[in-house]
């Protein structure tokens, strides 16, 4: 069979003509990319690519046609609203969210707890001001960000337009700028098949409940009208930015940057000399693989742009499909990080992942993987002793004891709160560092956001400084402090919402006192936290949680294990648990 045959057969299978409906477009996308990735011949490979292209033609049709509902319930969760690329997220469903976020702005002047959530007092302070405006690497980016923008143009917002950027940069910008809030649409870690649409106010960082839950109802209310408040009739969404008053170019990057430099009082981070100390060391080499996201193209700036041979850049493409990976930190993802570093002679090696909208970060030295549940607690250790900042530390109560362990020998405060980063709010720029166990992390005087730029100069930082790999700087803490170790998993469920707490209720048998199976042994649980989910400390403070996912039909499940030959048993009793309870067979 041909190539072009084969092609051919797959997105006829998956793609029905002039039926965006009942087309899966990216089902056929996924099947066409494993293809171009098993071709060896650059020319196959291309016949791939063209398949590929075709199909996302489609998409994008789909994109700026359609007018259905969203497939499905517009819901604003911790990190904003996530669906389909097409079925749920497309121009005109991006709009009615813009129309339904710019409503709360006019309701901001009657309301004080909504103007305090918000950060402005009227629409009037919030036009003047304006809104932040990015995206990802994903597929259809600028359409959907020219459907924003047109949206705020028609009300008369000014637009601060930053085009490809971070989170990170994003969240620095509305700072920097004093912006009135910022829109970000992206999906941050989910598959290629995914939009995502985030809201921050004007203090940068994710937004309070009171705001997503106002977006959700608003949004749905609006959806299904055929006129839309603050979304004037006839509204054309395609219009060119260079047609449209009061859009600003906006680098995002820059007021990244600037931010840093702002904040030096704070966290003892010198930006410029640090990278002057790259660019003059042969004994550092930086690696940093961008997963084909945001990340990709600020990174040579970021570091000042130093010597090809301290600065490695992996899967720094466009690629919208991210080579057919799951585009996560994760260990599978690492390995390229790890192969590359192991090639190299430098001493002091840094290696790193980073997720597509450049808010998450995993760490290697080129020997061992580190994961934030201990760069962490590292970066908390180094911030207090080693830059001589005095504060608490801030983690998710899903994130590992590590640094709980660290701050009370400093005789400091742990700031613990339910998983997301908006929940650290109330600690911003006291906690010298807030992080949590998904590879999010942020630091005193910096974005309310979580930033894998801020990770990555912080792990330069430790190196440059103390002279040692990043591995053997948690071994001396490990070593200073105790040893944790820590695992996460999750497994997809059918029920969902009011059906699964109650479900997950059962797991409340399990309390104190209570005995759990761990491989040969029986643990007894000492302490229970339910802030977010259960979360169930034994004797020896290795410890079991399990919550239901904010953003998808899964349950997940954290561990962490006093000795590394328990952290598997655990997991497997994690398992046990949710089996007892009817959700594993």
């Amino acid at each position: 069979m041909t190539i072009e045959k084969e092609i051919e057969l797959i997105t006829s299978r998956y793609t029905i003509e002039n039926n965006h409906k009942e087309s899966n477009y990216f089902d056929a996308i996924k099947r066409l990319v494993t293809g171009r990735a098993a071709a060896t011949d650059a020319f196959v490979r291309q016949q791939w690519q063209g398949g590929i292209d075709r199909v996302y033609s489609q998409v994008e049709d789909e994109i700026l046609t359609n007018t259905r509902l969203p497939q499905h319930t517009i819901k604003f969760g911790t990190s904003g609203w996530r669906g389909l690329l097409g079925k749920d997220l497309f121009v005109r469903s991006v709009a009615t969210v813009t129309a339904a976020i710019l409503c709360l702005y006019r309701d901001a002047a009657s309301n004080r707890e909504l103007r305090d959530a918000l950060g402005v007092n009227d629409f009037a302070e919030m036009q003047q001001r304006g809104c932040v405006v990015g995206f990802d690497n994903r597929f259809g980016g600028p359409l959907l960000a020219r459907a924003v923008v047109n949206v705020l143009a028609a009300n008369g917002v000014t637009v601060l337009y930053a085009g490809e950027a971070t989170t990170g940069a994003l969240s620095a910008a509305v700072l920097i700028r004093k912006a009135a809030f910022s829109i970000n649409l992206t999906p941050s870690h989910n598959p290629l098949e995914y939009g995502g649409f985030k809201f921050n106010a004007a203090d940068a960082g994710p937004a309070a409940p009171i705001l997503t839950d106002a977006i959700t109802r608003l949004a749905g209310e609006y959806v299904g009208l055929d006129v839309v408040p603050c979304l004037p009739p006839g509204l054309d969404l395609h219009k060119p930015l260079a047609e449209l008053p009061n859009i600003i170019k906006e680098d995002a990057l820059q007021s990244w940057q600037q931010l840093v430099r702002n904040g030096f009082a704070l966290h003892g981070i010198a930006y410029d000399r640090l990278l002057a100390d790259l660019a003059a060391s042969e004994e550092v080499v930086v690696c940093v693989d961008a997963m084909h996201g945001a990340a990709r193209q600020y990174l040579g700036r970021l570091l000042n742009n130093p010597p090809t041979q301290r600065l490695i850049l992996l899967r720094n493409a466009q690629d919208p499909t991210f080579g057919g990976i799951a585009p996560e930190p994760s260990s599978a993802n690492m390995q390229p990080v790890l192969a590359t570093l192991a090639a190299r002679s430098e001493p002091l090696k840094i290696g790193a992942i980073i997720d597509p909208d450049g808010d998450r970060i995993r760490f290697t030295d080129g020997s061992i993987e580190i994961s934030m549940n201990q760069f962490g607690a590292m970066a908390y250790h180094f911030l207090h002793e080693v830059k001589h900042k005095k504060g608490m530390v801030a983690k998710t109560v899903a994130s590992s004891n590590f640094a709980n362990a660290v701050a009370a020998q400093l005789q400091e405060e742990v700031f613990e709160p339910k998983v997301g980063f908006k929940e650290f709010k109330p600690v911003i720029n006291k906690a010298l560092v807030c992080f949590e166990e998904s590879d999010g992390i942020s630091i005193i005087g910096h974005t309310p956001e979580k930033d894998a730029f801020i990770g990555l100069i912080l792990a330069l930082d430790m190196v440059l400084t103390l002279k040692k790999p990043l591995g053997a700087y948690l071994l001396e803490i490990e070593e200073q402090y105790g040893h944790y170790y820590p695992d996460r998993d999750g497994v997809s469920v059918s029920q969902q919402g009011t059906a699964l707490q109650q479900t997950l209720d059962q797991l409340k048998k399990f309390t104190i006192g209570s005995q759990v199976q761990v491989g040969e042994e029986k643990k007894t649980i000492r302490e229970v936290i339910d802030i977010d989910g259960r979360k169930m400390i034994f004797d020896d403070r290795s410890w079991i949680m399990i919550r239901p996912s904010g953003t998808e039909p899964k349950v997940r499940f954290y561990v962490e294990a006093r000795k590394p030959e328990e952290t598997a048993m655990l997991v497997k009793s994690a398992k046990s648990m949710l089996a007892e309870i009817g959700l594993l067979p």
